[in-house]
């Protein structure tokens, strides 16, 4: 078998960060570029992405498979079941650090929600710290994450320098 032939990393990757994140006391949360394909709660929807916190404590069975990220987790105090396919995910880190890995998507869906293009494989993946930007008028990473998920209280920015969308920056 050839690297070609092979699996993706990505579901490997994300396991990987997930044990990282809980064996330190972290965190993990993931990005998502919400599409048909992606089953969340659309009310915590924002510009096509929500970020889901996918603890221990704020989850039930969570699977992270090679094709899907399945849990259930309660929104709003109402239970939810939750299917992201791995290619949609856009990252994984640390809330308290921002520490993660960001990944190109790799299934664009058969409808999305938001045109944009994609890469077609997941070379492109990249440690990455998020910092929070300057754009006041996007949500913030924690911003899409309800409280009843596992928190009492508005998750901290990544970067911890305020309000806007999250920003990557690659650390080498």
């Amino acid at each position: 078998m050839n690297a070609l032939e092979s699996s993706s990393t990505r579901p490997y990757l994300l396991r990987a960060l997930y044990e990282w994140c809980t064996d330190n006391g972290f965190t993990p949360y993931v990005a998502v570029a919400v599409d048909d394909t992606v089953q969340v709660p659309r009310e915590y929807v924002k510009d096509d992405e929500i970020v889901l916190n996918i603890s221990y404590d704020a989850t039930s069975g969570l699977q992270i498979g090679n094709e899907f990220i399945g849990f259930k987790a309660r929104f709003a105090g109402i239970p939810r079941d939750i299917m992201v396919p791995i290619g949609r995910v856009m990252a994984i880190y640390a809330r308290e650090n921002g520490q993660g890995m960001a990944f190109p998507l790799l299934d664009p869906g058969p409808a999305p929600l938001a045109s944009a293009p994609a890469p077609a494989d997941d070379s492109g993946s990249r440690i990455v710290q998020l910092v929070a930007g300057e754009d006041a008028g996007a949500p913030a990473s924690g911003d899409a994450t309800p409280p009843e998920q596992g928190d009492d209280k508005d998750p901290p920015k990544p970067g911890g320098n305020g309000g806007g969308r999250p920003s990557l920056k690659r650390v080498k």
